[in-house]
């Protein structure tokens, strides 16, 4: 399966890995290290994972924020003292393509910088294609506007709750050469010709201050676009000669050595390629429209941090959104069919989600249900119990949903673990409960996680395993 996130955007919202291993070869931008890079197809939910090749143990980095411990001109990812760098390029490409996970073998310190661009990423991964996996992908769907901003600098990086992801870039970096530029990237462009061949740049008066910072080993006229302000003497290009080890260096259009750009905004379209191989550092797919002026690795990074703080004290949130105005695809009278219980122990009213993994349900609580009589007077809670019971019967639905004529199957509940009550529930509550199953179905058996919700609130979770019986009758 040929397929990647913009252009030809897979209708499944599965997860994605490479259908064979993509390699590269070069040097480290900075380090200037030679270096040797496979990006091999990994197991869902494995997320994107670097592997030093070179050391002993073949020690492994996720590809995540918490992670990022230097921006310094590129993003750096170390753990328990194993570094990463420069990763920005090839996140970006597998991010924005499509691909959720991966293990990638490095046997160096720093990522090959090829030419500057994730153009030859690109490529590769459109000519091997992607695999669709049986997992759903992850989304932090954005509620809210987001801001991280450093005023001193101009840097603002504002996110706005929308359906889909998009990015809207500004740069001004007061260059009479480079001016404003814009750059969008919106679902069905083309990530591959429109933003990733476009190359990383450095102001002239930048080279001197990196060179003694013991950083661009690697950097030469053939990876990175150098924008010239002002007039260069003649001992300045003797001096750049020999920084880059290169005859016949001059001036161009304000560019050294560069006789033509990729597209007339090229330098604002890099900063998006950036922009979104640091946001891939999330670690889950984000539904929220981005606007960014003058972002860099320590912007883009940090707030990607805060984003993930802000994940985590949200906690758990529904994957899937109930509109009550949609019919349901089970009401009552269809699970009835379904599930041999009947009042007062049926405790769920609706599925509106249903696929090969997943289910999604609702039970409305209302004041009339007759636990409440004894549960508690005068405080009405909706026992525990029958929340972890409301799940199961979810549960059956899923599990029914895997065989032939499920009207002539039950399901029984052989264990539940790990449940966790996080609210109480009471009348006048929607629960909207979520049933994913955790391994395939073996010999009947099979094992869900469950999790309920009201509102944006996780209530209760639970591990159920039941088991799929035929009816004797």
């Amino acid at each position: 399966m040929r397929a990647y996130y913009y252009k030809n955007k897979p209708m499944s919202t599965k997860q994605h890995t490479l259908n064979g291993p993509i390699s590269f070869s070069g040097k480290g931008l900075h380090t200037g290290v030679n270096v040797n890079m496979t990006v091999n197809p990994a197991p869902a939910d494995n997320g994107i994972v670097f592997r030093r090749t070179d050391l002993e143990g073949q020690p492994t980095v996720p590809a995540l924020c918490e992670f990022v411990t230097d921006t310094s001109r590129g993003t750096t990812i170390e753990k328990d003292g194993v570094r990463i760098s420069t990763i920005e390029h090839v996140m970006s490409a597998l991010w924005s393509m499509g691909v959720d996970n991966a293990i990638i073998d490095i046997d160096g310190p720093e990522t090959p910088i090829m030419d500057g661009s994730a153009k030859d990423y690109a490529e590769s991964i459109v000519k091997t294609g992607l695999t669709e996996q049986n997992a759903e992908r992850k989304y932090y769907e954005v509620t809210e506007k987001m801001v991280y901003t450093i005023p001193e600098k101009g840097v603002a990086i504002i996110i706005y709750p929308d359906d889909e992801f998009s990015v809207s870039v500004h740069v001004d970096y007061n260059s009479k050469v480079v001016g404003n530029q814009y750059a969008v990237l919106i679902p069905g462009d083309d990530y591959a010709t429109k933003i990733a061949p476009c190359r990383t740049f450095v102001f002239l008066h930048e080279l001197e201050p990196l060179f003694k910072m013991n950083l661009i080993k690697g950097g030469d006229l053939d990876n990175a676009i150098v924008v010239v302000e002002n007039p260069v003497s003649d001992e300045q290009m003797k001096h750049l000669e020999k920084i880059f080890n290169k005859k016949d260096i001059k001036v161009t259009g304000g560019y050294l050595n560069n006789l033509q750009l990729r597209a007339n905004n090229e330098l604002a379209r890099h900063k998006l390629l950036d922009l979104l191989g640091d946001f891939a550092l999330l670690g889950v797919r984000i539904r929220g429209r981005v606007w960014a002026t003058r972002p860099g690795h320590f912007a883009n990074t940090e707030f990607m941090k805060q984003m993930h703080l802000t994940i985590r004290r949200e906690g758990v949130r529904p994957r899937f959104k109930y509109d009550h105005r949609q019919p349901p695809l089970f009401d009552v009278n269809a699970i009835r069919n379904l599930l041999p219980h009947r009042y007062p122990f049926m405790l769920l009213d609706r599925v509106f989600h249903l696929d090969g993994n997943s289910v999604a349900g609702i039970k409305n609580v209302t004041i009339n249900e007759p636990f409440f009589q004894g549960h508690f007077p005068g405080e009405p809670i909706m026992p525990g119990v029958l929340i972890v019971e409301a799940m199961a019967q979810c549960s059956g639905i899923l599990a029914l949903s895997t065989v032939e004529e499920p009207q002539k199957y039950s399901t029984y509940f052989l264990r539940i673990d790990n449940v966790r009550f996080k609210h109480k529930v009471v009348p006048g509550d929607t629960l909207q409960i979520e049933v994913e199953f955790t391994e395939p179905i073996r010999r009947g058996l099979a094992t869900a996680s469950c999790k309920a919700f009201v509102g944006e609130t996780l209530v209760c979770e639970a591990l159920i395993m039941a088991q799929i019986v035929k009816n004797q009758q």
